[in-house]
C-alpha cells in the first residue's frame, strides 16, 4: 500500500475505532448494561451504581474518545489544515503511542494473569474480554493513529501549514 493510500486508511481506521469505543461509553453512561460485566472492576461497579459522579466520569471518557475521533480525522480532512501541522502530528503521534502502549501492556499482563501465574484472577470472565477485545481495541486504535501521524509527517498528508 502506498503512503498516499495508507494515510486515509490509518486515519479513518483510528477514527472508527475511537468512535466505537465512544459509542460503548455513551451507552454505558446512559445506563445501558449489555456487556458491562465484561469490563469488570470499579468501572462496572460505578456504572451499575449510577449517579452524578458516574455520569460525569462517563461524559469525560466519551469526550476524550471523541477528541480521538477528531484528532484522527484532522490528519485527512480539509478542516485539519487549519491546525498547526507539527502540533497536530506530535499530539497524534503521542496519543497513538500511549494508546498502543496501554493496550499492548494490558493485553500481555492480562494474558499472563489468565494463566494463573500471579494467582487466581478476581474476575476471569472480564479479564478474558479485556485480553481478547477491549485492550486489543486500544492497541489497534493506537497503532492506526500512530501510523496515520507518521505517514502524515513524512509528507503524504496535506501541504505544509
Amino acid at each position: 500500500m502506498t503512503s498516499g493510500r495508507l494515510l486515509p486508511v490509518a486515519a479513518w481506521g483510528a477514527a472508527v475505532l475511537a468512535a466505537g469505543h465512544a459509542a460503548w461509553s455513551v451507552y454505558w453512561t446512559a445506563g445501558g448494561t449489555a456487556l458491562l460485566d465484561t469490563v469488570g472492576g470499579s468501572v462496572e461497579e460505578a456504572a451499575r451504581r449510577g449517579g452524578a459522579a458516574a455520569v460525569a466520569v462517563g461524559a469525560v471518557t466519551v469526550a476524550l474518545k471523541l477528541v480521538g475521533v477528531l484528532l484522527a480525522l484532522a490528519l485527512v480532512r480539509p478542516w485539519g489544515e487549519r491546525l498547526p501541522r507539527r502540533l497536530l502530528e506530535r499530539v497524534a503521534t503521542g496519543a497513538g503511542a500511549l494508546l498502543a502502549l496501554y493496550g499492548g501492556v494490558l493485553v500481555v499482563v492480562g494474558a499472563v494473569a489468565l494463566t494463573g501465574a500471579v494467582g487466581e484472577p478476581a474476575d476471569p470472565r472480564a479479564l478474558r474480554w479485556h485480553v481478547l477485545l477491549w485492550d486489543p481495541w486500544f492497541l489497534l486504535w493506537g497503532l492506526f493513529l500512530t501510523t496515520a501521524a507518521v505517514v502524515h509527517r513524512r509528507g503524504a498528508g496535506t501541504p505544509d501549514r
